[in-house]
């Protein structure tokens, strides 16, 4: 088998009394897209800045396109490309004035073409002179991505990088990531929202800087041990309210007249949705939003 792109055992960093990352241990594969999930202060942008070599770990040992994390982090930050939750880049700089100096930065031959080749690839062409400050949060999106992309790294890491962008803005990013893990990139990326966590091929929960659970979407749903209710017509704001405080229901959603409900006892969910609605429960599977509500609320009960 081909060695995995990040390798990491006991990855561990503390600030002061307080262990933001503890004994974090994973694999991704080369080309792979591998998630991040978990609340804000889990430990994900830590965790990412330790396998890029932006942050030196105080234990663990690690691994990233088969260079040390302590000892050649300077090798792995040319190979790699990262991008952060905000935008870094120069607003009072033109699209191709911001890549040009990145490019410079980088020491890349062939600058010039190398940048209208990045301009091209993310469609920013027909945009290439307008200020960056002046740019909407998809296309500052689409400029970071292709100012990470600029040094033709083998490894992305992404840090919440949809953050505040539109649907659409996100569909198309998602997208060009897709295409880039064809071509053997390997993605590593912090998100919240369920319908990117989807996107991926693997996906890691963490909290507490400890790495809970990992596997594909599928798997996590399956591993879960959740089970999961839905019925039409129950609308009623106490009845839902009971529902929501009881401790045999982990999760309860409104979708429209839709009730979803989501329970670790299927017995115990069976029976309380019983007791407090006349409604028609339908066996469904669990969601994957469900699934990590679970494994917060688990979190917050064992770190509490």
């Amino acid at each position: 088998m081909a060695e995995p792109t990040i390798e990491v055992e006991g990855l561990t960093k503390r600030y002061g009394n307080r262990t933001v990352v503890d004994g974090l241990s994973m694999t991704v594969e080369r080309g792979e897209i591998y998630g991040f999930l978990g609340p804000n202060g889990s430990g994900k942008t830590t965790s990412i800045r330790m396998m890029c070599g932006l942050l030196t770990p105080d234990a663990g040992s690690g691994h990233t396109l088969g260079l040390d994390v302590v000892r050649d982090a300077a090798a792995i930050k040319r190979r790699v490309g990262y991008m952060t939750q905000r935008f870094g880049l120069y607003e009072d700089l033109s699209i191709r004035e911001n890549l040009d100096f990145i490019a410079r930065m980088y020491g890349m031959g062939r600058r010039a073409e190398r940048v209208s080749q990045a301009l091209e690839r993310l469609g920013l062409g027909s945009r290439a002179s307008q200020l960056a400050g002046r740019l909407s949060g998809g296309w500052k999106q689409r400029l970071a991505l292709a100012a990470c992309m600029l040094h033709e790294p083998e490894v992305l890491l992404l840090d919440e990088p949809t953050a505040g962008v539109d649907p659409g803005a996100r569909r198309e990013f998602w997208n060009e990531i897709h295409a880039l893990a064809a071509r053997g990139i390997t993605v590593l990326v912090s998100t919240h929202y369920m319908d990117e966590a989807e996107r991926c091929h693997r996906l890691g929960y963490i909290a507490h800087g400890r790495l809970l659970v990992s596997g594909t979407p599928d798997e996590l749903v399956a591993q879960s041990g959740l089970s999961s209710r839905v019925a039409n017509g129950v609308d009623d704001a106490d009845t839902v309210s009971t529902l929501e405080h009881d401790p045999a229901v982990g999760t309860v959603t409104r979708l429209g007249n839709t009730l979803r409900a989501s329970g670790a006892d299927a017995a115990a969910l069976d029976a309380t949705l019983a007791a407090h609605t006349r409604a028609e429960w339908q066996v469904v599977p669990p969601t994957l939003e469900e699934v990590f509500i679970h494994h917060s609320r688990r979190a917050a009960d064992n770190f509490s």
